[in-house]
């Protein structure tokens, strides 16, 4: 025979069935004020002893009546309008648009927020990790990149947290995960002894002086072509980026801000660069751009960029490097040659310098090569 308990408290009972049932008040509804009956079963007593302990814990604080009403598909989209794109620029609420879209929500969007665990998020990850893509890539392959798929877990991460401060769920589930380790590819650059016969082939193209900025700058490719001659500030031998094109999940390019806030900033480029820029200007005045497109006469499209790079490898007799290569190629030279890691790290438009550290590991590895046989040189001087 169940003992009867005290509110809140719960009750087991043996059904006809022959499994254990414990019921408890979960809380009450706040219109009606009538209360919100749950149970938990078990095979043995003692099972359903711990299910209901645990149960009550998980239910303190948390606003049962509204808990039931949400899915995991109807949350993200409420977190998602309410919270998340009016606070983050574009690129990144599209993006995010697209994983719950079509990689969260088809596979466990209908299932109970409050009931969602880290078992069923662990299988998403793998799922979307080994079959994620519902169009094959240039390969041919449907996974998705485990970069992505981390991506997915921390934008999960971040709407399961503001459940847990609205007392839906006791206990982000992303917590108990463990999240995709991001597969490192290894970094290319253009060899600095290649570098005058890439600059050549560009000049023969009549594209000098925007590869020559993109190779003592580092910037991003979306930033490098939204560039207007008013960025440039001939006195001061800096360019302003505040601005980028980029491509949105629906294939369309859009202006917007750049993609940090540390990205918005003033990059500091050696004179022959504002020489050429200035020579560049001369051949178009009237022109807004800083590098308009021959056939358009507005900004090039980031695409038409990428193709003029892959032509001056071709023309240099050169292997291929991407156009982001570049970047890394100025990042990677500024380090060897003495460019202290904050200011690289500042020019790149990165968080902090930690992160850029970690990104030209082998660069700083051959920093600290030299650091080592000056130390050594000194010491046998010493000794």
């Amino acid at each position: 025979m169940s003992r009867k308990r005290a509110n809140g408290e719960g009750n087991i009972r043996k059904r006809k069935d022959g499994r254990w049932e414990g019921r408890y008040t979960a809380g009450y509804h706040p219109d009606t004020g009538k209360r919100i009956i749950k149970n938990v079963l078990g095979k043995t007593q003692a099972e359903v002893k711990d299910k209901l302990k645990k149960a009550l814990e998980d239910a303190q604080g948390i606003d049962v009546a509204h808990a039931d009403d949400y899915t995991v598909g109807s949350w993200l989209k409420s977190w998602y309008d309410l919270y998340a794109k009016p606070n983050i620029r574009t690129a990144t609420a599209d993006k995010y648009q697209l994983f719950i879209e079509e990689y969260v929500t088809p596979k466990i969007g209908h299932i109970k927020l409050a009931k969602l665990t880290a078992r069923d998020l662990q299988k998403l990850y793998k799922g979307l990790t080994e079959h994620g893509r519902t169009r094959p890539d240039k390969q041919g392959n449907y996974s998705l990149s485990t970069t992505t798929v981390r991506s997915v877990h921390l934008m999960l991460h971040c709407a399961f947290e503001r459940a847990v401060k609205e007392r839906l769920i006791p206990r982000n589930p992303t917590e108990d995960c463990i999240a995709p380790k991001v597969q490192k590819k290894e970094m290319k650059i253009l060899r600095p002894e290649d570098l005058k016969a890439y600059l050549t082939a560009a000049e023969k193209r009549d594209a000098l002086p925007m590869f020559y900025l993109e190779l003592v700058s580092g910037l991003r490719k979306g930033e490098l072509v939204a560039l207007r001659w008013d960025d440039l500030d001939v006195k001061h031998r800096t360019i302003s980026v505040s601005k980028q094109l980029v491509r949105n999940p629906n294939g369309e390019v859009i202006l917007s801000r750049p993609k940090t806030e540390t990205s918005v900033r003033q990059v500091s480029i050696p004179q022959d660069a504002v020489d050429l820029l200035i020579q560049e200007h001369s051949k178009h005045s009237d022109n807004p751009y800083m590098f308009p497109s021959p056939t358009t006469g507005e900004m090039y499209h980031p695409d038409s960029v990428v193709n003029i790079h892959k032509k001056i490898l071709k023309d240099a007799d050169l292997p291929h490097v991407r156009f982001h290569d570049l970047r890394h190629t100025f990042a990677t030279l500024a380090l060897q040659n003495g460019v202290d890691v904050k200011t690289v790290s500042s020019m790149l438009g990165h968080y902090d310098a930690g992160f850029t550290l970690r990104t030209y590991t082998h660069a700083t590895r051959q920093m600290q090569d030299d650091a080592a046989e000056k130390m050594g040189s000194f010491m046998a001087q010493v000794m």
